[in-house]
This record gives structure tokens, sequence and C-alpha cells, in this order.
């Protein structure tokens, strides 16, 4: 079967098609269809569904690019593997959102329907629960939101905090006082506050005590007002431990709660304090908990392949 789709202009079909058609190569391979060009645009070839899927991903690559969107290989990849799996109210639902600019003026974008859900549901409540693997920017998204409400003045300073536990590792063993023994597993916090914010900037805020990274046992006896307080890494916390986070939060503060269930390093014998508080608080007004999957994991290509190789040899991480 054979279907025509309309490009009106080489400027549209440039950035859509990608450098050297690079991006109707990838719709190619994984639609299984064939693409030709001609004077008044595309000339799709295949089996009837694959076609219609095909179809939906380069109308709405095109609908994006004329709202001035900018259209990425990972776009392409991301609308790509959702409308081969069938979700073409997904494939035409999604719009990626401006979360933040960096120092540097680069827009940081939603890059999935799970993210931008995650997005809005940060904004609109006090608390915030994102549960999902590693590689679907729960961490980044949230320090992005909270550099926004920053310079908005919407808070006046921004907390962000995890447990001391990581898997094989004491850090007892590492030299210096907790702090510093902390510090090195910040260090994608502090790697996204850096691009945010920009080097002076973020010095400059961290001398003044309006940002703070610390170990979760730094937050007892604390109230935490005009704050947007990110508790990262939060399936090693205790129930305990995420009772007495969750009860610092005091007013005009926001909070997001990030961890990954499938990645609990606490001793057998103990329970996760995200686990527990998905199941007690869910439901509760305020609230809101966002489940991200392997589909929100915005990863080079080779690296989604290499996870699910792993995976599928049942071993975990990453």
């Amino acid at each position: 079967m054979e279907r025509q789709i309309t490009v009106e202009n080489t400027a549209v079909a440039q950035e859509v098609f990608g450098s050297c058609n690079g991006h109707l190569e990838v719709i190619e391979q994984q639609m299984e269809v064939s693409i030709d060009m001609n004077t008044a645009g595309l000339v799709l070839h295949g089996q009837e569904e694959n076609l219609a899927r095909a179809a939906a991903v380069c109308e709405r690559l095109l609908e994006l690019s004329r709202q001035g969107q900018p259209i990425t290989l990972q776009l392409v990849t991301y609308l790509t593997d959702t409308a081969r799996e069938g979700n073409l109210e997904q494939v035409f639902g999604y719009t990626p959102d401006c979360v933040c600019v960096t120092a540097k003026g680069r827009a940081i974008r939603s890059k999935t329907l799970g993210q931008r859900k995650y997005v809005d549901a940060i904004r609109k409540h006090e608390i915030t629960f994102s549960i999902g693997p590693a590689g679907t920017g729960k961490t980044f998204l949230a320090v992005a939101l909270a550099v926004n409400a920053f310079r908005a003045r919407e808070v006046s300073r921004i907390i962000l905090t995890r447990p001391a536990v990581e898997a094989g590792e004491k850090l007892g063993f590492l030299p210096g006082d907790l702090q510093t023994k902390v510090d090195p597993y910040m260090r994608p916090v502090y790697d996204a506050l850096h691009e945010l914010m920009g080097a002076e900037s973020y010095m400059s805020n961290l001398e003044k005590g309006l940002i703070e990274v610390s170990p979760l046992a730094y937050m007892r006896g604390r109230t935490l007002d005009e704050a947007f307080v990110i508790l990262d890494e939060a399936q090693n916390t205790t129930p305990e431990q995420m009772k007495m986070f969750l009860t610092r939060i005091g007013f005009n503060s926001r909070a997001v709660v990030t961890g990954d269930i499938t990645q609990i390093d606490l001793p057998p014998d103990k329970r996760s304090g995200l686990k527990e508080a998905r199941r007690i608080l869910m439901g509760v007004e305020g609230l809101s908990f966002i489940e991200l999957t392997q589909r929100d994991v915005v990863r080079n290509p080779l690296v989604q392949r290499i996870v699910r190789a792993y995976e599928k040899a049942g071993i975990k991480g990453g």
C-alpha cells in the first residue's frame, strides 16, 4: 500500500528528515516501511498497519516543526517506539514542554509524555512522588523546576537530600566527615545545578545557604518553609525516615520525592519507605504519584539496547 504526505517547504522538510535523512531511516527501520521523497513531499510504502503508524509519526513531526518545536533524534525515536506499540493517541497527544532554560540559554524540555505528566504534577501539587527506572529524568527535571521556582522567587531556597545508603560501599570507609563522604554520591545533583544555574550563580547561592545539599539525617527536627525540597534515591529510606522527611514540609514549600523501587539497597530486613509511602499515601489530597517506565528513559539508543540486554539476563542496576 502507499500513502502520500505533503510537505509544504524545504526548511520544514530538512529539519524533520534530519541530516542525510537520518530521521527517515529510523522511521523506515522501526516501522518496516519504505519512504521516498518527491516534489510534493513523502511517499510511504508498506503494510497497512505499519503504514498508518509511520504516517502518524511523520505527520506529528511535521506538525511539531510547524509549531517551532526542535526535531531531535530522541524525539523521532520516542514517537516511533510509541507508535510501534500502537499508541497513536499518545503520538498525537504529546508536545514537548519547556521546563527550564539553562545558564547558557539552552531549553530543557520534557522528552516523553510521562515526563510531561511528571512536570505538570510537580507544578500542581505540594508533594509529588516520582517512581521509575534510571534514565527517566526524575531528578534532573525536579532540579530544573526547583531552579525555576527559585528564580521566580516562589521559594527562597533549594534543598536537596538523599539517604546515606549506597550499594556495595560503606560510607565509613571513606575519608573525611559525613558531608565529605556524602558529596560524591550527590554528584548528579551538583552537576544538574551547575548546568542549570551556571557555576558562578550556583557557588554564590551555595555559599549563602540558599542552596543546600545534605544527607537525609540532617533533616531531622527542622521545618522547611518557603523551600523547594527534593528527596533523591528515596527507595533507600526506611518508613520512619520517609515519615520524618514528609513531616518537615512547611508553608509555601514544595517537595519532590524520587526513587526506583527495583534498586533498593537497604538490608533485607528493612522495608523501603518509598514503597510504604505509595501504599499508605496513595489518594491523599495534595499528593501526586507519577509512575515512569522504560518508555520514558531518555538515553542514547545504543544504551537503551544495552540496558534491555542486561535486564533480559536478569542483571539490574544502572
